[in-house]
């Protein structure tokens, strides 16, 4: 019997665009039980005692994991595909005028409303990923450079440059910022119900930001500030009576 999805309105023109929806759940699943610290854990630590330093390390791996899976595999692999140059994919300045007033504006009111935020008993048991930093405050530097260098760089670039900017020609601005916040919502199905809820907020806020400006990085910085201050807020201040 012969399949035809023609009839379900397949387009073999428009295999680029199935490619680019699939790679959302197939690297997101590979992520989540190939790529999270607990599969590191499993994988290479026996014993914590013998290895003190497993449970920092399972939470580099997990940055360097999502890295490949969502900044080089859709670099490498994708995006020759479809064409677009990595500017056109939201990795150039964009409209510099309007990103640096908004991080002017935004950034110094978030910072101190973010102490408020992660005063939470669900967010200081969820954060800092690693608790080892609780008795290696010396790892603190090179853990949020790793998390910020291999996790929110590959997070922004996939979910608000590759995913977004690529759709946007096909399903229009507004579809292609709800594909992204849709995706990019699945990772957080299990933190905090408070983070989980607001990163769909975010999510539509930081896609809108994304295409106003035409680039990643000012809602990166954003993003940054968010995820680093909440850490640092619950190790050094909400935490402290761990």
């Amino acid at each position: 019997m012969k399949l035809d999805l023609t009839k379900y309105g397949y387009d073999p023109k428009e295999l680029n665009t199935y490619l680019i929806l699939l790679s959302a759940p197939v690297l997101l699943s590979v992520y989540y039980y190939f790529g999270y610290s607990h599969f590191y854990m499993q994988t290479f630590v026996k014993d914590l005692v013998e290895s003190p330093l497993g449970e920092f390390n399972s939470r580099i791996y997990q940055f360097v994991s999502f890295f490949i899976l969502m900044f080089v595999v859709p670099a490498v692999f994708l995006k020759p595909r479809i064409g677009m140059s990595f500017t056109e994919l939201g990795m150039g300045l964009g409209d510099k005028k309007f990103g640096f007033k908004l991080i002017a504006i935004i950034l110094p009111i978030l910072i101190p409303v973010m102490y408020f935020a992660t005063n939470a008993p669900d967010i200081i048991a969820e954060y800092p990923l690693s608790k080892t930093l609780y008795q290696r405050p010396d790892l603190v530097f090179p853990y949020e450079l790793a998390y910020i260098l291999f996790y929110y760089i590959a997070w922004e670039f996939y979910f608000r440059g590759f995913l977004l900017f690529s759709l946007e020609k096909k399903f229009g601005g507004i579809n292609a910022i709800l594909i992204q916040t849709i995706s990019s919502c699945l990772i957080h199905i299990g933190k905090p119900a408070g983070e989980t809820i607001g990163s769909i907020i975010v999510g539509v806020i930081f896609g809108y930001l994304a295409l106003r400006t035409r680039s990643i990085w000012y809602v990166l910085i954003l993003h940054v500030a968010i995820g680093v201050s909440t850490d640092l807020y619950v190790l050094f201040f909400h935490g402290v009576a761990r």
